[in-house]
């Protein structure tokens, strides 16, 4: 079995983010995730990673202190399982599984949870996959979002009130992110330079506090676009998404 290192305070600046791999240019999300994780990692945030220049790595944290709005006691929240199309059939995925399952144990937490939906979409880790563990579905939004949780001692934990709503008093294309994920700071140079040739008014709500990932409108903790007061996708917008969206 291959190699797996943690990253740490010390070696998060020498260490690739196996989500976008760089060797020499910088790149301003990788930037920007080292110093989002830079905070994290004091806060028991896991980002564990295959020692190769790979997409390979699993990334949670305690749910007291994840950047999501999800509330429940003693678990932790896996925010994203990711095994690139090279590696898969060489049993990473189930180690990094593994690895998380028996963290969670060895800090007598009371279980993993992690965001689905009722059919697989962008931007989710693997739930089928999830489901050969014990994943159930905990709490589900009316449009199809479920929590998927792996109790140990038959709690559960849920999403929260306003998340499960997925509404925002807001007409304008509004779009919630933070800097966990590294496409997020050029999919937002996108939106901002398109709605600005178009002349569509733009709401950008960074969300940069422990506090507001918890009150978000939506389940999805570093991108939700929101348009006509409506949840509109997770996904990272181009032109033509654009475009589908401010037709209706």
């Amino acid at each position: 079995m291959e190699r797996f290192i943690n990253l740490t305070e010390e070696n998060l600046a020498d260490e690739h983010l196996s989500c976008i791999i760089r060797s020499k240019k910088g790149h301003p999300g990788v930037d920007a995730k080292r110093q989002w994780l830079a905070e994290r990692l004091k806060e028991g945030h896991v980002f564990r990673k295959l020692d190769e220049k790979a997409t390979v790595f699993i990334e949670y944290a305690p749910l007291e202190t994840a950047w999501t709005p999800v509330v429940g006691d003693n678990y932790l929240y896996l925010y994203c399982l990711w095994v690139d199309s090279g590696h898969k059939g060489k049993g990473y995925g189930r180690a990094l599984m593994e690895y998380c399952l028996d963290d969670a144990r060895r800090q007598g937490r009371s279980g993993v949870c992690m965001l689905g939906a009722q059919k697989q979409r962008s931007w989710l880790s693997d739930q089928k996959f999830a489901r050969k563990f014990g994943f159930e579905v905990a709490d589900r939004t009316e449009d199809g979002y479920e929590l998927l949780a792996l109790s140990f001692d038959g709690t559960t934990p849920a999403f929260a009130p306003a998340a499960k709503r997925q509404q925002i008093d807001s007409q304008e294309l509004t779009i919630y992110y933070d800097w966990q994920c590294p496409y997020v700071a050029r999919a937002v140079e996108r939106v901002k330079q398109y709605c600005a040739e178009n002349g569509i008014l733009l709401k950008l709500e960074l969300v940069d506090t422990l506090q507001k990932a918890k009150e978000l409108p939506g389940v999805f903790n570093n991108w939700g676009v929101f348009y006509k007061g409506r949840f509109e996708t997770v996904n990272l917008l181009d032109a033509a998404y654009l475009q589908r969206i401010l037709k209706k």
